[in-house]
């Protein structure tokens, strides 16, 4: 089997940790080590020698310097930012020109898991599933540990044998009262994203639902057009919309998986990895809280103190030069927080 990690995400809506110039996939969040890091480290057992890292052009040097034994050509460096329909097809592509082929696994580099031994031992049954029929995916589906409306959800169809379920249909960030339902109804699960496929068959369905797509990143690919100056003008498509969606109830199934995943795609969102507890206040760093509940504080600074007093709800996060006071309820606006700094030559916070 092959493995392709994604780490090439601006991380915006964790900042300030995360920053433009060191995305949260690179940052140390958890016992000392980056989310690359510990994407690296769930599928080591199987050997490095199949393993490719997608990522910016920007980026490079970071995986290089975090993933030191990675050999460099399986580092796949992607001119510019347009979304990962784009992305996944360059580097599968890529992979097709130095002669991959057979199964892959497509993973993300900006996730938590506790139980990565899971992991492994669907990744190889999902691997078995494709040479059973190389013509269908296999997304990994996480056990829903309580009705989290931040998060897309994969529904279970009918029993296809051996823990296996048909693929019967998605829903992203569904409202609270219908999540509510899902989770009550055992037949909808977590979607953290990941899946196994034939490098081919993916291929053939950009071929057939993207071609235009498809013919040009295949033409920057062989040298025909120049990949450096013509990548930035592709559209920016989610992978989701472009193939995903397109994808036939018969083209997958579905593999239930108790992972122990997390995505801490928002400062809010990393505190409920750290602590599901609503109750409960997560704090990082030199930080002292006094009566404060379901909060958030982390500080970058071990020489400076960050103390709170009576805070319910709140995300504090102090860096050597920024610090991010905000409600949890607000912790979406940091985008907008964002562009309104970028708009007043603010960039070197960014």
């Amino acid at each position: 089997m092959n493995f392709l990690i994604f780490a090439g995400g601006a991380g915006t809506r964790l900042w300030p940790i995360s920053r433009a110039h060191s995305p949260k996939q690179f940052e140390k969040l958890k016992d000392d080590q980056s989310t690359l890091q510990m994407a690296v480290e769930r599928i080591l057992p199987f050997g490095l020698s199949n393993v490719y890292i997608s990522t910016s052009d920007r980026y490079v040097e970071l995986v290089r310097s975090q993933v030191p034994l990675l050999p460099s050509e399986h580092i796949l460096g992607e001119p510019a930012r347009r979304d990962l329909a784009a992305a996944v097809l360059l580097a599968l592509l890529r992979l097709k020109q130095r002669g991959v082929t057979g199964t892959i696994a497509l993973l993300w580099a900006d996730h938590f898991m506790d139980h990565p031994e899971n992991f492994r031992t669907a990744l190889i049954r999902a691997e078995e599933l494709i040479k059973e029929n190389p013509n269908r995916f296999v997304f990994l589906a996480e056990e829903p540990r309580f009705a989290n409306h931040n998060l897309g959800w994969i529904k279970l169809g009918n029993p296809v044998g051996d823990g296996t379920y048909f693929f019967e249909g998605w829903k992203y960030r569904p409202e609270l009262a219908l999540c509510e339902k899902m989770f009550a109804s055992g037949v909808w699960k977590w979607n953290p994203g990941y899946f196994v496929v034939d490098l081919d068959f993916v291929l053939r369905l950009y071929e057939i639902h993207q071609p235009e797509l498809y013919e040009r990143v295949s033409g920057m690919v062989r040298g025909d057009l120049d990949l450096a100056s013509e990548y930035s003008t592709l559209p920016a498509l989610s992978f989701d919309n472009a193939i995903i969606e397109k994808v036939a109830p018969h083209e997958a199934v579905v593999l239930p998986v108790e992972l122990g995943w997390s995505d801490p795609g928002t400062l809010y969102a990393l505190k409920e990895a750290l602590h599901t507890s609503p109750e409960h206040t997560v704090t990082v760093g030199n930080t002292y809280a006094l009566d404060t509940t379901d909060s958030f504080i982390f500080n970058e600074e071990s020489h400076k103190l960050v103390s709170v007093i009576g805070l319910e709800g709140m995300v504090v996060v102090n860096t050597k030069d920024a610090l991010l006071v905000c409600h949890k309820d607000q912790v979406p606006d940091i985008k907008t927080l964002l562009a309104k700094l970028s708009e007043e030559g603010k960039e070197s916070y960014l």
